[in-house]
């Protein structure tokens, strides 16, 4: 097995290489997506030995290496196009977590025989990590005293469950709108996706030749961004660092001079698509057997009872397949996963309202988190 975190980085840069080559080369693989694929084969790698399941280069791509590809893609990003994304993606948002609280209490109703009495805090915590991100798992799960050995396995499960759904969500929107191409074609649809296409192009290739100062500037926009961002976050403790990362980044995204920098969206893409391989090593099938098929199958409810609310009633609302996506992700996985959703499919007009209800996610998670448990808890017992 490679452990050496300078070797890691290099073949999970390989995998984005040969990811992206399959993606160009195939049609089946294109309609996937390099994302999806690049998901696929790290799980394979971690699982077949190749790659540990932990790593201290996994650590540097989801803190700094994440945190800076937010940056480098909300600096493409256009506040004046988005504005009629917000209301729909937060109805999607609020859908998804209406289905992640049934979801956490139908998983504690059919397996509190299994898992025993601290189920309704694990229903707590699968609440509200499903509404907003891992962050209110440790939160929700401090807050109730869960067990270690029980606290351990939860994170565990949650990290392949994860994993899986973002998988799922970077092919559901394709299948659900060749379904309803199949029944009907709205133009307005067509517009917007046209739209979005163009707008996201600057994820995938620069406009003209990047030069040495686009390359400083960037860095320079980075480095300054991360560094008052995290101050701010110690500074203001009530705000998350995220908040004031983002908020950095769009304000300097509006700035004539910024937005003319090349190469902020294709290097921003290129540190989700590490992230997102590395979601993919981090998938150790292995682990299922450890922490105990109970705790896995309680996180696959969950989430599944999420998927089927969301997508169910979000289609039956007419709310578009991807914006069904990037809000769903922005439960499961927070800010970062609808980010990474987003900016994988080149869904530039989602990047905002994916981050936005991300951050409310994280915000009221704890609240519904500790709702679900004293439900679950009054129902039963423990």
């Amino acid at each position: 097995m490679i452990t050496d975190p300078t070797a890691i980085f290099a073949i999970l840069a390989a995998v984005v290489v040969v990811s992206l080559w399959l993606e160009r080369r195939w049609h089946l693989f294109r309609s996937f997506g390099a994302a999806f694929v690049g998901i696929l084969l790290g799980m394979v790698l971690s699982n077949t030995g190749i790659l540990p399941g932990t790593s201290s280069a996994y650590a540097f791509l989801v803190g700094p290496a994440v945190s800076a590809g937010i940056v480098l893609i909300l600096l493409s990003v256009d506040v004046r196009t988005l504005a009629k994304a917000g209301p729909t993606m937060l109805l999607a948002f609020a859908i998804g977590a209406v289905g992640a609280m049934v979801g956490a209490l139908t998983a504690a109703g059919l397996l509190a025989g299994q898992i025993g009495p601290e189920t309704w805090k694990l229903a707590g915590q699968y609440a509200a990590t499903y509404t907003g991100g891992g962050a209110n798992f440790a939160a929700v799960g401090a807050a109730l005293g869960t067990s270690g050995d029980l606290f351990a396995a939860g994170v565990a499960a949650d990290v392949i469950v994860t994993a899986i759904w973002m998988a799922i969500c970077l092919s559901a929107p394709i299948l659900l709108s060749r379904s309803r191409r199949a029944r009907a074609v709205d133009p307005d649809a067509v517009v917007e996706l046209q739209d979005v296409s163009e707008a996201g192009g600057k994820l995938y290739a620069s406009v003209g030749n990047v030069a040495l100062m686009d390359i400083a500037m960037l860095a320079l926009i980075v480095l300054g961004t991360l560094w008052v961002s995290a101050a701010l976050g110690r500074t203001f403790t009530s705000l998350p660092s995220v908040l004031w990362l983002t908020t950095i980044a769009l304000i300097l995204a509006q700035i004539p001079r910024i937005a003319r920098v090349r190469g902020a969206g294709v290097i921003g893409n290129w540190l989700i698509l590490l992230f997102l391989v590395s979601n993919g090593a981090k998938s150790v099938v292995a682990n299922i057997v450890a922490v105990g098929p109970p705790v896995v199958y309680f996180a696959l409810i969950t989430v599944g009872v999420h998927g089927l609310i969301i997508f169910g009633i979000g289609t039956l609302a007419r709310i578009d397949p991807k914006t069904l996506a990037i809000a769903s992700q922005a439960n499961v996985g927070g800010s970062a996963s609808a980010m990474a959703l987003a900016s994988a499919r080149g869904w530039t007009a989602e990047l905002l309202p994916g981050v936005a209800v991300g951050l409310l996610g994280n915000a009221i998670g704890n609240y519904i988190g500790l709702a679900v448990a004293a439900v679950a808890h009054g129902w039963l017992g423990g």
